[in-house]
């Protein structure tokens, strides 16, 4: 069995650009305010989800593993 991740989006760091809901359809939607939020927050560890996270251009989504809320991204410095 794989990773379950929690997903969370900074709604006060999205800038609303889409690319998230772009680059994983289904993952993401926009809300009317244009704010990013994820469909499933808790969800199987996806590759689509990890590269909308890696392409959002002010870094607002964070994802962690459910079980034990460690870090997959961003990597810590």
């Amino acid at each position: 069995m794989g990773d379950r991740w929690h997903v969370e989006v900074d709604r006060s760091v999205c800038i609303g650009s889409g690319m998230c809901v772009v680059t994983a359809p289904g993952g993401f939607a926009l809300d009317a305010a244009r704010q990013s939020h994820p469909t499933t927050p808790e969800r199987d560890a996806d590759e689509q989800i990890l590269e909308a996270a890696e392409g959002c251009p002010v870094e607002a989504i964070t994802i962690t593993l459910a079980d034990s809320g460690e870090v997959v991204f961003p990597p810590e410095d």
